[in-house]
């Protein structure tokens, strides 16, 4: 990944309330950004119901809004992501919410992951989706798959449309199809638990293309018709529209279960 992109980022965004803008649509406005995170709570909740002193690898951590959430609830978390801003801002946000003592968090690259033991529960939110490069990105599973404990569960949730879409793709990101994920998990010693719904709403992915060349006046309006839209659809059918969804939830243990 490309660690002077996410570090610009988060200089940027990830100190200003509640950090989304760094870490879900990148300088959006806060309601489009509380609008992707409502989804994605929704989303990822059933996954996250972790045990008091469960270990919890929380990778792409950015501002700790994960982490944070699962040390409230007793879990013992370390956050890693590739932006030192990030984690910075992670450190104060657990230390204001008092969760400091069950978390630590480190400035790593994922692709090159170096952390001691096995966990729990592994979570990364669209992480892997801005790995471009794909050496790094089967060397990114592979790491998540050596650091699972032996009955542990691996949950991602990344930009995964069932057939290749490529309108929203990037020098930094890429909406890979779910089938080529599939694939490569299957490659990497891991085996599909469930996969899930968030978003089956069309609207953020047609409009997002051509947003720099809608008039700037016009800009906000446009992002808050196309979020008014979505919820309706994204909000009650999310989960179950697995079809229809431009991300996915993929819940994932080690091939064979325990060893």
């Amino acid at each position: 990944m490309n660690s002077a992109y996410w570090e610009a980022r988060a200089c940027r965004f990830a100190i200003r309330g509640d950090g989304l803008a760094a870490v879900c649509s990148y300088g959006m406005p806060a309601f489009y950004n509380r609008m992707i995170d409502w989804c994605q709570r929704l989303a990822l909740g059933r996954w996250l119901q972790v045990r008091p002193d469960q270990q919890v690898l929380d990778v792409g951590c950015g501002v700790g809004r994960w982490s944070c959430r699962l040390a409230a609830r007793g879990a013992s978390v370390t956050g890693v992501d590739l932006s030192s801003t990030m984690i910075e801002q992670a450190r104060r946000r657990a230390a204001l919410q008092g969760v400091a003592g069950r978390g630590r968090f480190l400035a790593q690259d994922l692709a090159a992951l170096q952390v001691a033991g096995r966990f729990d529960l592994i979570l990364g939110v669209t992480v892997l989706q801005h790995i471009l490069e794909p050496e790094a990105l089967r060397a990114a599973v592979r790491h998540l798959a050596s650091s699972l404990a032996p009955d542990g569960t691996l949950v991602l949730l990344e930009a995964a449309p069932e057939r290749a879409v490529t309108r929203c793709n990037s020098p930094i990101f890429q909406a890979r199809p779910r089938g080529e994920y599939l694939r490569l998990f299957e490659a990497c010693g891991l085996s599909l638990q469930a996969v899930t719904g968030v978003d089956p709403a069309p609207f953020k992915s047609w409009l997002l293309p051509p947003m720099r060349r809608i008039p700037r006046a016009l800009r906000v309006p446009a992002l808050a018709a196309a979020t008014l839209l979505s919820i309706p659809i994204d909000v009650p059918f999310g989960r179950i529209a697995v079809k229809h969804s431009w991300h996915a939830v993929f819940v994932l243990k080690r091939t064979g279960g325990r060893s």
